[in-house]
């Protein structure tokens, strides 16, 4: 949850929070792509695809939001029977209406460059960021490793409904949704009409090859599992695949190089998800020592700082090792955070994050219209006082 505000109450506070979400949000409801079972393009469980449409008006009829929802990812037989029975695994267990707000937000006054655009939602229930595509289905388990079926029968169920017409398109995501929209990026774009204006936006998708804090490549093992498991390769960028290891392609340092279609990248350099499951793992943090500086930056030790400084530092390096680009977006702000495109209070409010004066919506809008281009960095924590920095239960403990 968000760090509150001193001198509210939690339940004060909560229930502020639930009065902001329903004025900045609009609730959409789940469209079932049923005959792309026939096709075998079905989340883990089985179940059909799903994802949440609100119509464009307006100046937005013909221009398309598409969102890629996020939620780690399953790299294995016990991890992914795990999230079979929940709503990371089967459209079965989703809920039926969805708030959309943030980058999704249908008020000029909250969205200004994209609020009457066709907006969709695509949910995730295939634990492989819409790579994997495995034909047998062991009867044991009853485990459907899909995810790339999942997405092409979604983009051929969205090009009916007038995604063909398209004038402009937007292929977006967060978490694991921000690393789909990086590897599908060239993929939607071939999908779509020539001459349509087609941009992607990765919100937090950008995790980075690198050592935990015992020296282990944890993050490469676990992606390297991830790959195996959904059988991926086949579906990453082959101008990366064509180089290297597949397993290394799943991380953006090595497949984004390639990605012909702009691309904006949106990242906290100190970003939450990853300095839990990257940095400082369970596995890596045995005595978890790391446990309350993970729940708040502000809890951290020097000599923790000093380490996720390091990890900015390399964070930093890896994004300029993509090499330059004019068509490239960064958004890179030293905030403590995971995710800032779907959330109003880090989208576009008056008190949201902001690089250059530029809120994130202001710099994703300027950069898509080509307004003006946006490549821009801050200085490191704890400098930029925009930042709204997460605060976890302490309690909590890391996904992988």
């Amino acid at each position: 949850m968000l760090k509150l505000r001193s001198g509210l109450s939690f339940v004060s506070a909560f229930l502020i929070k639930a009065i902001l979400v329903r004025i900045e949000s609009v609730y959409v409801n789940i469209t079932y792509v049923q005959d792309a079972v026939a096709k075998g393009a079905v989340c883990l469980d089985g179940s059909p695809p799903a994802y949440h449409f609100d119509k464009g008006y307006g100046t937005g009829v013909n221009s398309w939001l598409i969102q890629l929802e996020g939620g780690g990812w399953c790299n294995n037989v016990t991890s992914c029977l795990a999230r079979k029975g929940n709503r990371l695994g089967s459209s079965k267990q989703m809920v039926k209406l969805l708030p959309f707000s943030g980058l999704l937000g249908n008020k000029a006054g909250f969205n200004p460059d994209f609020y009457n655009w066709n907006r969709v939602k695509i949910r995730y229930c295939d634990g492989s960021s819409f790579t994997g595509d495995v034909e047998e289905v062991n009867p044991a388990t009853g485990l459907h490793y899909r995810g790339a079926r999942v997405f092409l029968a979604v983009m051929k169920d969205l090009l009916a409904k007038g995604l063909k017409s398209a004038e402009n398109a937007m292929l977006s995501g967060c978490s694991a949704g921000g690393l789909a929209a990086i590897l599908h990026c060239d993929n939607f774009k071939n999908l779509l009409p020539i001459g349509t204006k087609v941009k992607c936006l990765s919100d937090a998708g950008f995790f980075i090859n690198t050592k935990d804090v015992s020296g282990a490549q944890h993050i490469e093992a676990y992606f390297n599992d991830i790959v195996t498991t959904h059988g991926s390769a086949k579906n990453l960028p082959p101008s990366c695949t064509l180089r290297m290891k597949p397993s290394l392609c799943f991380f953006p340092q090595y497949s984004a190089r390639g990605i012909r279609t702009p691309l904006f990248l949106l990242n906290a350099a100190y970003d939450s998800w990853q300095i839990k499951n990257i940095l400082a793992p369970a596995v890596a943090d045995p005595r978890g020592l790391w446990h309350g500086c993970e729940a708040d930056i502000h809890n951290c030790s020097s000599i923790q700082l000093k380490i996720m400084q390091a990890f900015r530092s390399e964070f930093i390096q890896t994004i300029n090792g993509l090499g330059l680009s004019i068509s490239r977006g960064l958004f890179i702000n030293s905030c403590y955070a995971h995710c800032q495109t779907e959330m109003q209070e880090t989208w576009f409010r008056s008190d949201s994050p902001k690089l250059n004066n530029k809120t994130i919506a202001k710099a994703v809008g300027d950069w898509f219209y080509d307004r003006s281009p946006f490549q821009r960095g801050d200085c490191p924590y704890p400098c930029d006082r925009t930042c709204h920095n997460r605060v976890f239960d302490p309690q909590e403990h890391p996904l992988i």
